[in-house]
């Protein structure tokens, strides 16, 4: 058959996930991946999750096992309004959340409802991969917002709203990925008083709040101008990615598309897990397990920074984030890191090539991200010495 001539023209802009791809190169044997962007594995409530799931059968019975409303399960969105209060300074009542199946497919509901073929999108420079990868099959034009070691630079978002009609905004304020960079307070201010100005809509996207190993906790964007601000976050770096539980608030309206779109694509988030997340949270487990998650991570992210001072060359800087998953790492104007990705690839330690988290594909190419949660502090100082020394070594 050829199944060339059933597809839609919006599958000329889909494409495989660029970083999956690598990580199935370099999951071989011997391989040390700074690579990935995913929880460790040790930590996971495992324990915890023992118990949970006697508590959700034993409490919720067939019902956790049940169809149940497109908008989430009762008992979590009960729940979400205390923990959101106390995490982000989020005052929300449980019918303004909705839970979905990770963050990922808020992002494709919104290219949904609001992207028409060529309508203009404004994102940061570089920006998360799987909201491009979301964006991409709706077919927008990409409008590149100026960032700087801070974030997003408000000043040109302002000449951005001012200058097109841009549907919306998708930025990641706090530890982004890929930079680890997080935006100011008075730079958040400014922003949610540029799209209240503007009468602009903000995609704040939150996966790596709960991550911080120093610093203080800043308000979210959304605190600050809740009518123009759709806010999306999940449990899966503080629970269990597998479980795929995401949240959302959005003004009332938007709300009402958003699950008229969820009920089209999959009905309703798996009730058992959002059982089992409501029990995490309601019982206190989620608060007595996070500070193991910090304990974890924060040696490593120090690990890498070290490592990174001690043995890369000069002419290369990197973030220095106060928490989340992250290092960006920029080298020289004209260098190629997918060339020295290879070479890397070849002695047995990989990283993620930058220039896949810039919507403009001839830009980014002397950028790296590197992750810090998959290896532990011995690893991480091993694997960047390596990178250091295949950098400074002569190559064709």
């Amino acid at each position: 058959m050829n199944i060339q001539k059933l597809l839609a023209d919006r599958t000329r802009k889909m494409s495989v996930n660029t970083i999956r791809e690598i990580l199935k190169v370099v999951s071989q044997p011997g391989m040390v991946s700074l690579a990935g962007g995913i929880p460790a594995p040790e930590s996971f409530p495992i324990d915890i999750l023992k118990i949970l799931t006697q508590k959700v059968l034993e409490k919720y019975g067939p019902s956790a096992l049940q169809y149940d409303p497109t908008e989430g399960f009762s008992p979590l969105r009960e729940a979400l309004p205390g923990y959101l209060a106390a995490k982000r300074g989020i005052q929300a009542k449980p019918k303004d959340i909705l839970i979905a199946s990770g963050s990922q497919g808020v992002l494709d509901a919104a290219g949904k409802i609001f992207i028409s073929r060529n309508d203009p999108i404004a994102v940061e420079a570089p920006t998360y991969l799987g909201a491009l990868q979301a964006f991409d099959p709706y077919e927008p034009r990409y409008v590149t917002l100026v960032s700087d070691a801070y974030g997003l630079v408000p000043e040109s978002l302002e000449e951005v709203l001012a200058r097109e009609p841009i549907k919306f905004i998708y930025l990641v304020p706090t530890f982004q990925n890929p930079t680890g960079r997080t935006i100011p307070l008075e730079r958040r201010r400014h922003i949610a008083d540029i799209i209240q100005i503007h009468d602009a809509l903000l995609i704040e996207d939150d996966p790596y709040g709960d991550l911080r190993y120093s610093g203080q906790a800043l308000p979210v964007i959304k605190t600050l101008a809740p009518e123009h601000v759709i806010y999306v976050s999940t449990l899966s770096k503080v629970f269990a990615p597998g479980l795929r539980i995401g949240y959302y608030l959005a003004p009332k309206k938007i709300r009402d598309w958003l699950v008229m779109v969820k009920q089209g694509v999959d009905l309703h988030t798996s009730t058992f897990n959002q059982a089992l997340a409501a029990e995490y949270i309601q019982g206190g487990y989620l608060e007595q397990h996070l500070p193991h998650i910090i304990e974890l991570y924060k040696p490593r992210k120090d690990a890498m920074l070290g490592a990174l001072q001690r043995y890369f060359p000069e002419g290369f800087t990197w973030s220095k984030p106060e928490g989340g998953m992250f290092v960006w790492v920029e080298g020289p104007e004209n260098y190629d890191m997918q060339e020295l990705y290879h070479r890397c690839v070849q002695q047995n330690v990989a990283f993620v090539p930058g220039k896949f988290f810039y919507s403009d594909p001839e830009v980014g190419n002397h950028t790296m991200r590197l992750n810090f949660t998959m290896a532990d502090e011995a690893t991480i100082d091993g694997a960047v010495k390596k990178l250091a020394e295949i950098i400074a070594a002569p190559h064709v």
